[in-house]
């Protein structure tokens, strides 16, 4: 029928997704916060038009607005206290008023979709859990990072959130970046290795023997295809790399390292004559192409997945370009549904043959599980509120 103000089913379903909520940018975090990190987010809603609110001491931040004439342009929310890049994750529960707190508590109310943090990792990593919570059935989170391979980057996770990990907690791994990597990479079934000692099934210590066998016989919609080595880190023989916090971290930061040691070597034998100065003139354009390949500002940073927010954690010594790419990065991740993503995967994890223990649950259900649903927001600590200030138009 026409003439009931009711649009039909055709033009529903040709509606266009609604906008993810502003991203919540920790201005207070990083080692040239604030202004890097202000400067990269109005390069953001300026270059991207991502939208974004800014967290931290108000009156800094209108300083470094008005510098780039955008005060009344960005929402700011007052946080009274900020988390120092030394601090542990104990200054979680010391400053419960810290700007990623107060970041943490807008995700929560529905307020912002996101946050983005280049304050300390172990600070980000313990208040992200203490606001955020982790998703039910997720047993532990993971940072997932990007590597500069070809054709298409690879996905390394754990890179440090969760050092000491179970076997069963590998395969969530594995579950939580086929999800991060459905989005980012775009393939339906993204192909996960698992960090080993070698090749063969066989190899390995009991952690990763035993990871391996709930990875390669279960049905949990996991496309595994083995082990992988450390030389595959770069060759992009994987969509996803799956391996515990500690020697995730030690691989990323030993290749950081050479890279950074590479670009030094070369750096110097172009400048040694002018002949090899002229040669690095003539390819200038592949140089600057291989250097914004491997710089690791291009990818903004790492994915904290498994809690019920997003939170993308850069670099401590990020400059404006850097925090730029990672506002980008937490609009990608909310417009595509991580979190449900994530959600998803974890569920169907929950139907193969290794049954409630590869995830956590303890309930004695039997059969299927039902799809996890996000808790309730837990009691803020007394105090702890939000200063809902928005600043004037200018």
């Amino acid at each position: 029928m026409t003439g009931t103000g009711e649009p039909s089913r055709a033009a529903a379903s040709r509606r266009v997704p609604p906008r993810p909520l502003p991203v919540a940018v920790d201005t207070m975090g990083g080692d040239h916060a604030p202004a890097e990190i202000i400067a990269g987010a109005v390069d953001a809603v300026r270059e991207h038009d991502v939208r974004l609110v800014l967290v931290g001491q108000a009156p800094r931040i209108r300083r470094e607005l008005d510098r780039y004439g955008y005060v009344g342009k960005i929402p700011i929310v007052h946080a009274d206290e900020a988390l120092d890049m030394g601090e542990g994750a104990l200054a979680s529960w010391r400053k419960p008023r810290s700007s990623i707190a107060i970041a943490c508590h807008l995700i929560r109310q529905g307020r912002a979709s996101a946050l983005v943090s280049a304050g300390s990792t172990a600070g980000v990593v313990a208040t992200s859990r203490l606001r955020l919570k982790g998703q039910q059935g997720v047993m532990r989170p993971a940072i997932a990072v990007t590597l500069p391979t070809r054709p298409s980057p690879t996905i390394l996770l754990d890179a440090g959130a969760t050092s000491d990990v179970k076997p069963e907690t590998l395969v969530q791994f594995a579950a939580l970046g086929t999800a991060y990597a459905q989005i980012l990479l775009g393939p339906d079934r993204p192909t996960v290795g698992l960090l080993n000692i070698g090749a063969e099934p066989g190899k390995g210590n009991k952690l990763t023997k035993r990871a391996h066998e709930l990875l390669a016989g279960g049905s949990h919609g996991i496309e595994f295809a083995g082990n992988v080595e450390g030389h595959d880190l770069l060759n992009g023989r994987v969509d996803v790399i799956v391996t515990d916090g500690f020697t995730g971290n030690v691989a990323l930061k030993t290749m950081e390292g050479t890279i950074g040691a590479a670009f030094t070597e070369i750096r110097d034998a172009m400048t040694a004559s002018p002949a090899a100065r002229m040669g690095a003139l003539l390819q200038r354009r592949r140089l600057q192409d291989l250097r914004d390949r491997l710089d690791p500002d291009t990818y903004g940073g790492g994915v904290l997945l498994g809690l019920n927010g997003t939170v993308v954690i850069a670099h401590g010594a990020s400059r404006a370009r850097a925090i730029t790419s990672a506002c980008e990065l937490a609009h990608r991740l909310a417009a595509g549904r991580i979190v449900e993503r994530i959600r998803e995967q974890v569920a169907a994890t929950r139907t193969s043959r290794f049954g409630r223990w590869t995830h956590g649950d303890r309930d004695s259900t039997e059969g299927a599980a039902k799809p996890a649903e996000a808790p309730p927001p837990p009691r803020e600590p007394a105090g702890d509120t939000v200063p809902d200030r928005k600043e004037p138009p200018a």
